[in-house]
């Protein structure tokens, strides 16, 4: 019985001081605590403010560009809108043509058929010569041509030129794309001027057989309101 007694007295004895151990190293234990130092505080607030500025400018800089760019935009839109009030109407369009593969009589026939006409007019008109169902008046011995005038009536001496009636087609709906970009009005647009030159000879390789060559100019003119007298112009 002394011997149980003992053992029991030791095993209290040794859960004690394993308590009074424990509390003992609890106690020894310091909690590390990290503390700033006044000097480094102020660094850091320094330091948030010099960022807090940049920022702060960088969105000034940016406000102010987007209002030089808005200013700038409106700057060239009223220099753009100055520049078309100022733009002075033309009245005069051109189409020139260089070694055209047109007889030069042909052409200066067809020039004279159809100055001062109106341009869609003229079209018509050479589109009925391609048909031949009205011919061009010649200088020259030509044959007569009955019911082939503008009138209806015959003629002295008429030809049907019809491939320099074609390329004459061509030059005309040019000129009148021109004269509308002048930004005149087809409805007062008449073939003021033609002008057909004869270009260099051009043989063939063998020097045989000699090509039709012609320089072409024509010129278109707007006009003014006209009389009223009894008949059309056309």
């Amino acid at each position: 019985m002394l011997l149980i007694n003992e053992v029991e007295d030791m095993t209290l004895l040794w859960r004690h001081l394993n308590k009074m151990a424990d509390e003992q190293l609890n106690q020894s234990k310091i909690v590390k605590t990290n503390k700033i130092r006044p000097e480094k505080k102020q660094k850091i607030a320094d330091a948030l403010q010099k960022t807090e500025k940049k920022l702060e400018a960088k969105e000034d800089n940016i406000t102010t560009e987007k209002e030089e760019t808005k200013s700038e935009d409106e700057k060239t839109a009223k220099v753009e809108k100055k520049k078309k009030e100022q733009k002075v109407k033309k009245t005069e369009a051109s189409v020139n043509v260089k070694n055209l593969r047109v007889s030069t009589r042909h052409a200066v026939a067809i020039g004279k058929f159809i100055k001062y006409k109106k341009i869609s007019y003229a079209i018509e008109l050479l589109e009925k010569v391609v048909k031949k169902k009205m011919a061009i008046p010649f200088k020259g011995e030509f044959p007569h041509r009955k019911g082939k005038n503008l009138k209806g009536q015959s003629m002295m001496s008429g030809k049907f030129p019809v491939n320099a009636s074609k390329e004459f087609i061509k030059l005309l709906k040019s000129l009148s794309a021109n004269s509308n970009a002048n930004g005149m009005d087809l409805d007062k647009t008449i073939i003021f001027e033609v002008i057909p030159n004869k270009a260099a000879k051009q043989y063939h390789r063998f020097g045989s057989t000699e090509f039709k060559r012609t320089h072409i100019l024509i010129k278109s003119k707007e006009i003014g309101e006209r009389k009223k007298t009894g008949k059309e112009i056309k």
